[in-house]
């Protein structure tokens, strides 16, 4: 089943074409990614389908609900979250308070935060340095943390704009880790990335945009080996 879906979506700036008629549906327990060259309209998409940005058109439904123009909050107590490439998190208050407010605005009674932060933090690596400031930890940390603050309380769809970018080898791998035991537990999402090898790896299938279009997708090494997306990367006489 089809967890999230976008029909036509469209988002014009003056008058240049973001995206343009961004249609794609991403399948309930999968790992979608979505690639395409700096430019292309990824991040106005994830924009749109996370509520920060208004379509000019077309339409998103998360499960069998219509939730064009939901506001960022209202998607994120329907299940849908959206992690930045700018890491997002408190940092003046530890890591574990940032994973403690994170599972009480879900909802969570504080105990049971308390118990889901403890469990999060070790796995996420981080336990060593809980009780430190957020501001502290190094970016690579703090990306971690804010995987934890994601999925304090699991989303039905996680939205992740360049999750591995900037980030070291080691984080990267705990990060990778994270996100596959999710999905063994049937949990959802869509990751935004240029890390090829991570999204060959890890990614189902693929989705790639070029010039604010989707181009080409499908399982993810049929989609890195069509030639739209090579030419998109590479210029169109990279196959001369």
């Amino acid at each position: 089943m089809s967890l999230l879906r976008t029909e036509g979506l469209t988002k014009h700036f003056g008058g240049v074409a973001a995206v343009e008629d961004f249609a794609l549906a991403v399948e309930e327990g999968e790992i979608l990614g979505l690639i395409g060259p700096n430019g292309s309209g990824k991040t106005t998409a994830l924009n749109m389908l996370s509520g920060f940005l208004a379509p000019d058109r077309g339409r998103v439904w998360l499960a069998e609900e219509e939730v064009t123009g939901v506001k960022p909050v209202g998607l994120a107590r329907r299940g849908l979250l959206r992690m930045f490439q700018t890491t997002r998190v408190f940092p003046r208050i530890s890591a574990f308070d940032n994973l403690l407010t994170a599972g009480l605005a879900r909802g969570l009674r504080e105990a049971e935060a308390e118990r889901r932060a403890a469990a999060l933090l070790e796995e996420l690596t981080l336990a060593h340095v809980m009780y430190l400031d957020a501001g502290q930890l190094s970016g690579g940390q703090r990306k971690l943390l804010e995987f934890g603050m994601c999925f304090i309380e699991p989303p039905r769809v996680a939205l992740l704009d360049e999750p591995f970018a900037a980030v070291h080898p080691v984080m990267r791998e705990t990060m990778a880790r994270f996100i596959r035991r999710r999905n063994e537990q049937r949990h959802t999402f869509l990751v935004v990335s240029h890390d090829m090898p991570i999204v060959v790896e890890m990614c189902h299938r693929t989705a790639c945009m070029n010039a604010g279009r989707l181009i080409a997708v499908g399982p993810t090494r049929e989609v890195l080996q069509d030639r739209r997306v090579i030419e998109a990367y590479l210029g169109s006489g990279s196959h001369a």
